[in-house]
């Protein structure tokens, strides 16, 4: 990626497809560009720009299933498919075309094998390349800017293509698409296989890889995909990585990946108007970003060449929102403020009359957290809700994906008191997200909230595990006429027992009567 100085900063250099409209050239003395002249489609050119060269990390547990080839009982079939998956095979048996009953499986056979091979790929940079073979055929079919490379107008007669903008990997996965209908997605090349995808415009294997990309969507990739997203103009992945950050913006901003965005993501960040973070913990992620741009653009790391590469976007952090404690021990000590703006911020907090500031001085909204209550009624006797030290739990599960900020809990019956509350969220016995921390309750039915420290994540369709020991006054409120399912918003909730409850909460009756969460 270029800066704004036109320095390059250490990417790697890919080539993005873009279909440009000419004029039909003379019959006589066509030019060739790419092999014998067939229907009539524009050619193509490239338009230069680059992806970020970092080391690539796994974005997910899971990949999508690929379709098996149907079963045979020949050894050779078995032995023909193993070869196919290594370069420069050949099918030594001269009745080959028999043992396979499809049209589909003997295409398989075909793919990265050098039999009735008509055409080689070089793929990848100088320093590695690979050669892979192909059939013009297959992948005409496959694919429009193929077609157009070997049966356009302006098509070239070459037996060797070099592209150095793909990874040999990414190029092998789309063409196992193209010759065998299947999707093989790994997690560490499907963003490259996505940008191959793309260039070569295989709709439904870019769609397989966007899929992917958003299973696999966490706050520590949330930024890095939220970059990659707009390269790549996917709208839906783009406000998927936004909900992310929105309701996990702690995490997303202190984790490794959002060092690696480029600029504009920057600034589209800092400007978020429903970011779901304190301020300060905005100011400490600009730095750390800055201290990386600056190893990017071979610049010491010092305060001025920090505030240097921040530029403008410094005054879209909302330094008069913070505390005044965060701001006195934290972006007033840092050295990148002048000694005027810290003059100026003090005075905003203390004086009848503020300073003008260049920075944003109005808070973010953040998010509205949504509230889920899951009983109609509740009710208190002279001889329960007791606890003991015992733990009172339900599951449920979502159609949406959510983030759990926390739990509503019911208090004291016998007039207010303080709760010490350990909350926990689980999947399949994993523990996702916990807190320890006290409440007060004022002796009334309400309820009251209790967070985890940061929004824990929630996937459709999969039930999770909400579990809560309270110590503290033994009588409390509990709940009644429970339901086994709840709409809230556009989020339908379902709700069943669990075996970690031990203090009798279930779905008709206890504790737990609220999820709190955003969607």
């Amino acid at each position: 990626m270029v800066d704004a100085k036109g320095k390059n900063m250490k990417c790697l250099t890919f080539f993005l497809m873009l279909p440009e409209t000419v004029k039909n050239r003379s019959k006589k003395g066509p030019k060739k560009a790419s092999s014998s002249s067939g229907s009539k489609l524009p050619p193509v050119c490239y338009e230069i720009i680059t992806l970020k060269n970092r080391k690539k990390k796994k974005m997910a547990a899971e990949i999508f299933p690929s379709k098996k080839p149907a079963n045979s009982n020949s050894n050779a079939v078995q032995q023909y498919h193993q070869q196919n998956l290594t370069n420069n095979n050949t099918i030594p048996s001269p009745n080959w075309q028999g043992l396979y009953g499809t049209i589909r499986e003997r295409n398989s056979v075909m793919f990265n094998n050098e039999l009735m091979s008509d055409v080689h790929f070089v793929v990848g940079p100088p320093s590695g390349t690979q050669s892979l073979p192909g059939h013009k055929y297959v992948l005409a079919v496959g694919s429009s800017v193929f077609h157009a490379m070997f049966y356009g107008e302006l098509a070239e007669d070459k037996d060797e293509i070099r592209i150095p903008d793909v990874e040999p990997a990414a190029f092998l996965a789309m063409l196992k698409y193209l010759y065998c209908d299947e999707i093989d997605l790994a997690a560490d090349t499907v963003l490259a296989t996505l940008y191959a995808a793309k260039k070569y415009i295989v709709p439904h294997l870019a769609r397989a890889c966007v899929n992917f990309l958003e299973t696999s969507l966490s706050a520590k990739n949330a930024c890095v995909l939220l970059s990659q997203s707009c390269l790549f103009e996917e709208p839906d992945l783009t406000q998927r990585c936004w909900e992310v950050i929105d309701a996990q913006a702690e995490l997303a901003l202190k984790s490794e990946g959002f060092c690696d965005i480029d600029f504009q993501t920057l600034e589209s960040i800092l400007k978020r108007e429903t970011l779901n973070a304190k301020e300060i913990v905005v100011f400490e992620a600009a730095l750390s970003w800055a201290d990386i741009e600056c190893q990017r653009q071979e610049l010491t790391p010092t305060i001025e060449n920090k505030r240097k590469v921040l530029g403008k976007a410094l005054y879209l952090i909302r330094i008069p929102t913070m505390s005044l404690d965060d701001f006195a021990n934290g972006a007033a000590q840092s050295g990148v403020l002048t000694l005027n703006e810290t003059n100026d911020i003090f005075l905003w907090y203390t004086a009848a009359k503020k300073p003008d500031l260049e920075f944003v001085s109005n808070p973010r909204k953040g998010l509205v957290p949504q509230r889920c209550h899951r009983f109609q009624s509740c009710a208190y006797r002279s001889n329960q809700w007791r606890y003991r030290g015992r733990c009172d739990s339900i599951q449920f599960s979502v159609d949406k994906r959510v983030f759990i900020a926390g739990f509503g809990l019911y208090g004291s019956s016998c007039g207010s008191a303080e709760y010490s509350a350990k909350i926990e969220l689980k999947r399949q016995g994993v523990i996702l997200g916990q807190n320890l921390s006290k409440y007060f309750s004022d002796g009334s039915s309400n309820t009251f909230p209790v967070w985890f420290e940061y929004p824990v994540q929630i996937e459709p369709d999969t039930f999770y595990t909400a579990s809560v020991v309270l110590d503290g006054n033994e009588l409390s409120y509990f709940g009644q006429e429970g339901m086994t399912e709840v709409q809230c918003g556009k989020v339908t909730v379902q709700f069943q027992c669990s075996s970690d409850s031990t203090n009798g909460t279930g779905v008709q009756g206890g504790q737990i009567p609220e999820l709190i969460f955003y969607a």
